[in-house]
Order: structure tokens, then C-alpha cells, then sequence
């Protein structure tokens, strides 16, 4: 029995000696995001954060203003520091030390945004098995800017909040890392780092593939929408991309407080069957987003969805609220009710035999034309689709006025063919239709008093009006109809 006391003993001293010395070589663990050759938002307070043993000291210090940030971990580990960032430049180094130092290396201040949603967003510049990207082998081998960096924050569907992402790492632009990128990402970021004049920017990319809204809001927030359900911790997981708040809590929530400038979505495939409810969803969500980042009304652009005939899909519905042009109205809606955004139009692109459009650079160059607009003021273009403004009847012709197209609008010499009008009987029929500036007269003599119109509002449809700087009109209805109302 001694002997086997005095083992045990040996054992256990043993045991102790190696966690002390684990304890004594533990150095600070930056959360994942915090890589060699990340990119810091410019001219900015940003946040580093990471975990420690509890009240452990750590400090911080960055080459570009030789400054030292001081800070304490909180019972749980957690430590955090706000730091300046100057006008963009670079490399960098950062250095978080606890008496033992972490090192960055690589560092580049410029513009951070964040790429978001579904599978339009996740698309790859290599494209999907067997879904191409238009251009995309020219673009991958001329790809190599050591001021443009890319980050994808690793697929993760749980039903809790993490604390921190799966590990990723941040790489400088190459034919490699752009080929497993977000094309439409990139296409907006090269656009971006391209008109600034080589500013680096700095693209996070969080998407997921046939993933609803639902999954990427948290639980608090889902609370006003009491048909969602939200699953309880250990629920099984039976759809990892539409599982209301299983993305938020895997893969948003652990980057939220990151300094970026703004984000990009692209996202609604998923939610076309219930149009009236994402109209609602999507205006909290941007919002709800905003407030948990705590940097204000951040800039925040979306893409359209396209057109795409969903009936092929299973349960293969059709009509009424299944035509995804109500979708697609509901995204339009939202740029006037929501500060500080715009959306892409994607109208002239869509195919009817694939949910991924292969034009991808239509999508991540439109969006950064709103941005290089709105966020950098840049002058002398026009960033946005024109959009319906109002509706007046005279006699027995509806005229449509539209926004935003401050040269007007063009068919490019075509007929058009794609309005429809109704009266009061909800029954709409093709009308003849009349550009004239920036308005259309629309007329059908099986109409007499007209008090409806609607544009290309269609499942699957190509758009065919453009302002002059070659931007489509978004499908639209001017009636508030009930989707199986009008015939």
C-alpha cells in the first residue's frame, strides 16, 4: 500500500507540475479573426479581443503610432482593447503581451467590410460544381494586390452563442485565395480598393448556402416573431442553414465589434415563400445588426434577388405569394424605409435554369457603386437603379414616375412589353407602354379606368427598362394587393 501511495503521489506532483508549467507559458489567445495580414478599419477606435487567465495585465502596443494600450482579463478570461487606427497604410505590427508576447505581422489600415447571406454570397470565384462564373479564369490569374486581404469565417450551425469562431486566416489576394473566395465579395472589394486610389481594403466574408434570415438573428430579437421557433440548447439541428439563430450564434455572433466601415448582403432565396414576413424580418434584422456591432447606422447595401423560376424547386408552389417577384418587391420596399442603405438590381441577369446567376461582378460592382457613392462620396456618376416613385391616372392611361434617373430611362429602343394595369376588378392585363423622360404611360383598352400597373412581376422574367446609364428597373406593383387578389 505504500508503495502504491508513494506512485500515486509521484502521479499527482507530477499532474501539478505540468498544468503550472502550461500555466507559466499560457500567452494571450486573440479571438480568430486576428491574423497576420488583417486589415484594421482606417481613422478609427476598433476593438482587439481575446482571452487570458483571469486578471491577467496585458498591453497592447501598434508600430504605426508606437503607442501602449493597457488592460485587465475579466473573471472569465476575457480581455479587450479600443485602439486608434490612423489613415490607411501599412504593413504594421501589433503586439499583445501578458509577459508573454503574441506578435501580428502584416498589418494593413484601410476599408473593412463585411460579406454576407446565402449561397449567392458564398459562391466561389471557381464557381459551384458545374456553375460556372462568367470571366472568372481571367480574374483569378490577375488577381495577385497585396492591398486587397481576404478572410471567410468557417461554416458553423449551433444552437448557443460562441464565444469565438472556428480559426481562419487572413490572406493577401493571389489567384489562390481569390479562386475559394466570394466572387460577388470580391468583385465589390477590387471595385472598392480600385477606385480609391489602392486603399487596402479588407473583405470578411460570412455566408452560408441556403440559408434563411432567420438563422442569421438571435434569439432576443426573434422573440417578436413568435411563429419562428427558436431551438433550445442540444436541440438537434435538422437544417444547418435555415435553423432560426444557429449561423448568428456560430459564425455572426463571435465576429460582432470587429472595426468595419460596412456590410453587403446578399440573401432572400431562402425566404421567398413568405414575402410579408421578410419585408418585416429583414428591416430588424439590419437594424438589430447595427446595434449589437455599437458603431451606429453603418452602411449596409444589399442585392436584389434575381429572377429565377422557384416552381422548379421542391415543394414545387406556384403563384400567388410563391411568385418571388414578391420577394423581390419586399426587398425593394425596404431601401426607403431603412437609413443609411441601397439596394443592387439584378433584373437583366437572372437565369431560369440556375439559382446562381453566373454574372456575378453585375452583383459586387453594383453594390459598389452605391457604396463608392454614398459612403465615399464620390461624384459624377450615377450609383442606382431608377426606382418607382408615384403613380397618376389620367383618363383611361396610368402614367409612372420614377426616381433616381436623373438622365431618364431607356428601353435601348425596344418595345416594351412587360407592364401590365389593372382596374378596379384586380384583373390585370399586358398594356402598351410609353417612355417619356423619366416617366411610362401605360394603357390597355381592355382597362377603361385603370387604377393598378405592375413591371415585369414575374417568377422568372428579364428585365427590359434601364436607366441611361444602363441600370434596370426593379419589378415593382403600386397596389397593396393580397397576393391571390389580383388575376
Amino acid at each position: 500500500m505504500i508503495i502504491k501511495y508513494k506512485s500515486y503521489h509521484r502521479l499527482l506532483m507530477l499532474v501539478c507540475l505540468c498544468l503550472l508549467n502550461n500555466i507559466a507559458k499560457a500567452q494571450p489567445k486573440l479571438a480568430a479573426l486576428f491574423t497576420d495580414n488583417m486589415v484594421l478599419q482606417q481613422k478609427s477606435t476598433v476593438q482587439v479581443w481575446g482571452w487570458d487567465k483571469p486578471s491577467a495585465t496585458l498591453t497592447l502596443t501598434s508600430s504605426w503610432n508606437k503607442a501602449t494600450y493597457k488592460t485587465v482579463a475579466g473573471a472569465d478570461g476575457r480581455f479587450s482593447f479600443k485602439i486608434s487606427t490612423p489613415t490607411a497604410g501599412g504593413p504594421y505590427q501589433l503586439t499583445v503581451n501578458d509577459g508573454k508576447p503574441v506578435t501580428f505581422t502584416n498589418i494593413l489600415i484601410g476599408e473593412v467590410w463585411i460579406c454576407t447571406g446565402q449561397s449567392n454570397m458564398e459562391m466561389p470565384m471557381k464557381g459551384f460544381k458545374g456553375q460556372p462564373i462568367i470571366g472568372a479564369n481571367e480574374v483569378i490569374l490577375t488577381s495577385k494586390n497585396k492591398n486587397i486581404r481576404l478572410y471567410t469565417v468557417p461554416r458553423s450551425s449551433v444552437t448557443e452563442p460562441q464565444k469565438d469562431s472556428k480559426p481562419g486566416q487572413w490572406r493577401e489576394a493571389d489567384p489562390e485565395s481569390v479562386a475559394n473566395f466570394s466572387a460577388t465579395g470580391y468583385y465589390f472589394g477590387r471595385l472598392i480598393n480600385k477606385v480609391l486610389d489602392d486603399v487596402p481594403v479588407g473583405l470578411i466574408h460570412c455566408s452560408y448556402s441556403g440559408s434563411s434570415i432567420q438563422a442569421w438573428m438571435d434569439a432576443a430579437t426573434l422573440g417578436a416573431f413568435p411563429e419562428i421557433k427558436v431551438p433550445a440548447k442540444g436541440d438537434t439541428i435538422k437544417q444547418a442553414s435555415r435553423t432560426p439563430t444557429t449561423l448568428y450564434n456560430g459564425m455572426l455572433y463571435p465576429i460582432l465589434g470587429y472595426g468595419i466601415k460596412g456590410a453587403i448582403w446578399y440573401q432572400g432565396e431562402s425566404n421567398y415563400d413568405n414575402p410579408s414576413q421578410y419585408e418585416k424580418l429583414f428591416e430588424t434584422y439590419v437594424k438589430t445588426l447595427r446595434a449589437q456591432w455599437a458603431i451606429g447606422d453603418f452602411p449596409f447595401y444589399y442585392t436584389q434577388i434575381a429572377p429565377y423560376d422557384y416552381a422548379q424547386l421542391p415543394p414545387y408552389n406556384k403563384g400567388g405569394k410563391y411568385n418571388s417577384a414578391f420577394l423581390r418587391d419586399a426587398q425593394r420596399k425596404e431601401a426607403d424605409k431603412i437609413p443609411n442603405t441601397g439596394m443592387a438590381v439584378l433584373m437583366d441577369i437572372g437565369e431560369q435554369a440556375t439559382i446562381h446567376p453566373p454574372h456575378k461582378e453585375t452583383a459586387g460592382t453594383r453594390m459598389a457603386y452605391i457604396a463608392l457613392a454614398k459612403t465615399y462620396g464620390i461624384k459624377g456618376f450615377n450609383p442606382l437603379s431608377p426606382t418607382y416613385d408615384n403613380l397618376t391616372i389620367k383618363g383611361n392611361q396610368a402614367v409612372v414616375k420614377f426616381k433616381d434617373c436623373p438622365m431618364g430611362i431607356t428601353s435601348y429602343f425596344k418595345e416594351l412589353t412587360e407592364f401590365e394595369v389593372a382596374g378596379d376588378d384586380k384583373h390585370f392585363y399586358l398594356a402598351k407602354a410609353v417612355i417619356s423622360g423619366s416617366t411610362v404611360t401605360v394603357s390597355s383598352p381592355d382597362v377603361k379606368a385603370p387604377v393598378a400597373v405592375r413591371y415585369a412581376f414575374r417568377d422568372f422574367i428579364v428585365g427590359e427598362l434601364f436607366s441611361t446609364d444602363g441600370l434596370p428597373v426593379s419589378s415593382f406593383r403600386t397596389d397593396d394587393w393580397d397576393y391571390n387578389d389580383a388575376k
